[in-house]
Parts: C-alpha cells; structure tokens; sequence
C-alpha cells in the first residue's frame, strides 16, 4: 500500500475510533470504548506507517 493510502485509512480509523470512543462514554458502555481507543490506536500506527514510508522515499531520492 502506498504511504498515501496507509495515512488516509490510519485517519479513517482514528476518526471511527474517536466516534466509538464518545458514543461508549455517552452510552456508559466500556466495550464500545475500548473499542474505540484501540481503533484510534491502530489508526495512529497507520499513519506512522505512511509517513515512515514517505521520508525512506524521500531519503531514496535524494540519494
């Protein structure tokens, strides 16, 4: 997948996440939001992912 790709689904998943998040705090459901949280988390890690993958690139052509 492309650096591109991996940042926009890590934003996606870190929105749904924050959205989880607050319908399981708005719900007192704790299992919707930890849901949410470890959402958010995994979108974090996405768009760390495309942005590691954009500065090898960029290192590469410089190169």
């Amino acid at each position: 997948m492309s650096s591109t790709g991996d940042k926009v689904k890590g934003m996606a998943n870190e929105a749904v996440g924050n959205v989880k998040q607050g319908v399981g705090k708005a719900t007192d459901n704790s299992r919707l939001q930890a849901e949410g949280k470890v959402q958010e988390r995994k979108g974090e890690a996405q768009q760390a992912v495309g942005n590691t993958k954009d500065a090898v690139k960029k290192g590469v052509d410089k190169a």
